[in-house]
């Protein structure tokens, strides 16, 4: 617990630097770049024949149940951080969502709030810290998970308790959830491959891609400009 508590303090302190889409603070990028060598293999030989399978055998609309089945199980940290961001109207409609997708969707497999007008949100930790002026710090690529950045691994660790399989005791049943939530959710990136394998880096395409993606997330569609200091390239 000690130790947990001390990667927390350093990440979120680290996470409060300053670290603007267009300069990336990337000081880790030989480890990055090492990490990412090995999430692609893994992808190549492992996770990416699995999702191809399981999209040639599962029917479309099974997978879109699979689909709203978790985005609705998660639905509680959007609402949660809605509130925390200061946007009670946004707050209470996606509570609405969840308990229409709860009850009348069947546990979130179909989507009825959708046409009634309450419409899908995505918000977490890592966005109401950047709400709250907290920045990027490092750019952080994760073994299987991924880009991340400090603040949005600090956000994933706080984020823990609100996923309700926390709390499921039989591991079988939390590994098994698991297990098709990263597969469901890598078949449905694999009309990206092509796009990612066309740059001439792909490290750095998914990079910039990422916090670009982050940054308009935190500022919900509508990013301020970016300030230049064209000072610095004065004589």
């Amino acid at each position: 617990m000690r130790l947990m508590a001390l990667c927390l303090t350093v990440l979120f302190a680290a996470g409060c630097a300053h670290s603007p889409t267009y300069d990336p603070l990337d000081p880790l990028e030989p480890v990055n770049r090492g990490i990412y060598k090995f999430n692609d293999t893994a992808d190549t030989y492992v996770l990416k024949p699995v999702a191809k399978g399981y999209v040639a055998v599962t029917p479309g609309f099974v997978r879109t149940g699979v689909t709203n089945f978790f985005g609705n199980l998660t639905y509680p940290l959007t609402i949660v951080n809605q509130f925390l961001q200061g946007k009670p109207a946004d707050g209470f409609s996606d509570m609405g969502r969840f308990l229409v997708n709860s009850t009348l969707g069947i546990g979130g497999l179909f989507d009825p709030a959708t046409p009634l007008g309450l419409n899908r949100h995505d918000e977490d930790f890592g966005q109401t810290f950047g709400k709250w002026g907290v920045g990027n710090g490092w750019y952080l690529m994760l073994p299987f998970l991924g880009p991340s950045t400090n603040r949005d691994l600090t956000g994933r660790i706080v984020a823990i308790p609100f996923n309700p399989t926390y709390y499921v005791s039989d591991g079988d049943v939390v590994l098994g959830l698991s297990a098709l939530d990263i597969v469901n959710t890598r078949a449905m990136l694999l009309n990206a491959d092509r796009l990612v394998r066309n740059q001439y880096d792909p490290y750095v395409f998914i990079r910039d891609a990422y916090l670009q993606r982050r940054r308009s997330q935190v500022y919900d569609g509508s990013p301020p400009r970016e300030d230049f200091d064209f000072d610095d390239f004065e004589d």
